[in-house]
């Protein structure tokens, strides 16, 4: 489990990965860089790291983080349409 975080300390991506390194690897790969990437890396951004014992605790942390940071760039979990029933 990880966050990025900017200079001023404004949470900008919750992620989790199994193998940080190779995670953040990709990240500084040229070929595979995404303009979302990019765009953490280019404010300063400095990962902070999570650790969790398990795959099923880091999904109920990143959902939990995601719901009470709102990063700028978590899209797909931002709003709280993953956790609504129908009446």
């Amino acid at each position: 489990m990880y966050l990025y975080k900017d200079e001023a300390g404004v949470v900008l991506y919750v992620g989790k990965a199994k193998n940080l390194r190779a995670r953040v690897r990709n990240y500084f790969s040229d070929d595979q860089l995404a303009d979302a990437k990019r765009g953490r890396l280019s404010r300063g951004a400095r990962p902070r790291v999570h650790l969790v014992d398990n795959e099923k605790e880091a999904l109920a942390l990143e959902n939990n983080l995601i719901k009470q940071w709102q990063p700028r760039f978590n899209i797909l979990l931002r709003d709280d349409k993953t956790t609504r029933t129908s009446s």
